[in-house]
């Protein structure tokens, strides 16, 4: 019969060395008699021993990014390639990260794996942060004997995946960022500026031109229905990301519709590649079988339709089919990508090409990025000049009239 875990706590404690002098801490343990013991076995005399409070502990701190997934898996690697025991690696990482809501769940995975649990089944109680990717590496690692090589080759798998987030965030933040700045400018102008130029016009008894007419119901609209157009859009948006995660159908659409956007496809397309390279040659070099890796590759790509398409592949594979011929009927690969894998199929080193596969087209997305920011620059001048240039051009329409109105 299994035994439960011992559910474990943080507490902060005070207490004297043997030196006399008072010091305090923070230690995770079963009861506040296991913290004493420790303390003791250190030469420590505890003075005071208090519990952490739930609500302490859930609401500090800021939330856990894949970087500091990514930054966990490089520390283990380091400090176990250095020989530091697994437990005592996990314990220091944990003790001395800045963020309390890290450092408690990294804690709290050091005391799952003390109560005898694998390091894969103590991170697969962590599934918002631990992917079955993740746990399927270390779970390879630790059945080989070779968990520091294997952490090695996951952090920088998570280097490298990070990297390309980041570029592709960037590809994103830039025109969205102009495009909200634009939205909030012509919003000012409309409410505020227009109808100043509205009363001068009125008073001047200028008769308006059709364009500017149409810029001051535009004007009247935005300033009694503002914000129910707000609600609109901000409902839009809500119900955008809300369809994308509920509706599968939804989410497969509109993953289709991205890669076809001229520019931003293109990248998309290439990171969808490169994350599909880099998982393969990370998970065959660790020795996990081409199906079962197959498997884990499709969640890693970051995009459904690729995600389908390496499902299928994996079906394929299993009834004996070859990889390349399996790529090149899903007819998404490059013709180039297809061929290099084939090589690598002959040549028994599929990890390998994969592996430059991955370096290429992340070279290329960092390229793309880069090449995409300056495509869009002219191009957010232009509609930055439509948008506030358009009603700077209706507003002064009528001034040419003034003349004859007086």
């Amino acid at each position: 019969m299994a035994v439960a875990a011992v559910k474990q706590a943080n507490f902060f404690w005070e207490g004297t060395d043997k030196k006399g002098n008072r010091i305090k801490g923070k230690t995770m343990a079963s009861s506040e008699a296991a913290v004493k013991a420790d303390l003791r076995r250190q030469g420590i005399a505890p003075l005071k021993i208090r519990k952490e409070s739930f609500l302490l502990s859930a609401g500090r701190g800021k939330r856990i990014k894949t970087a500091d997934i990514a930054f966990f898996s490089r520390q283990l690697a380091t400090m176990m390639s250095a020989g530091v025991p697994l437990v005592q690696a996990i314990d220091i990482i944990g003790r001395g990260h800045g963020n309390p809501r890290m450092q408690n769940m990294v804690l709290g995975i050091k005391a799952d794996v003390e109560s005898g649990n694998t390091l894969a089944d103590s991170l697969a109680k962590q599934p918002l942060y631990f992917d079955n990717l993740f746990v399927n590496l270390v779970r390879a690692g630790e059945h080989s004997g070779a968990l520091e090589t294997l952490l090695d080759k996951i952090a920088a798998y998570k280097e490298k995946t990070e990297a390309i987030k980041k570029k592709i965030k960037k590809a994103m933040f830039y025109p969205a960022a102009v495009v909200v700045v634009a939205i909030v400018v012509t919003a000012i102008l409309l409410i505020f500026v227009i109808p100043e130029f509205q009363s001068l016009f009125k008073s001047a008894g200028a008769n308006l031109p059709a364009f500017t007419q149409m810029v001051v119901n535009l004007s009247k609209s935005v300033r009694t229905k503002g914000w129910l157009y707000l609600i609109l859009i901000i409902a839009a948006i809500v119900g955008l990301v809300e369809g994308r995660k509920r509706s599968p159908r939804f989410h497969e659409f509109l993953d289709r519709v991205l890669l076809k956007i001229p520019v931003i496809g293109m990248v998309l397309n290439k990171a969808a590649i490169a994350r599909f390279a880099r998982t393969l040659s990370t998970m065959f070099a660790a020795g996990v079988n081409l199906v079962e890796a197959l498997a884990s590759v499709a969640g890693a790509t970051g995009n459904v339709v690729y995600e389908k398409a390496v499902l299928k592949m994996r079906d394929q594979v299993s009834t004996g089919q070859q990889l390349n011929l399996a790529m090149s009927q899903a007819g998404i690969f490059p013709h180039v990508v297809v061929q290099m894998i084939a090589i690598g199929e002959e040549a028994g080193s599929i990890d390998t090409m994969a592996a430059k596969v991955a370096d290429f087209y992340e070279e290329e997305v960092d390229n793309a990025v880069d090449s995409m920011s300056s495509l869009m620059e002219p191009f957010i001048m232009v509609i930055l000049g439509i948008l506030v240039g358009g009603l700077v051009v209706a507003m002064y329409l009528p001034i040419f009239n003034l003349g004859n109105a007086f």
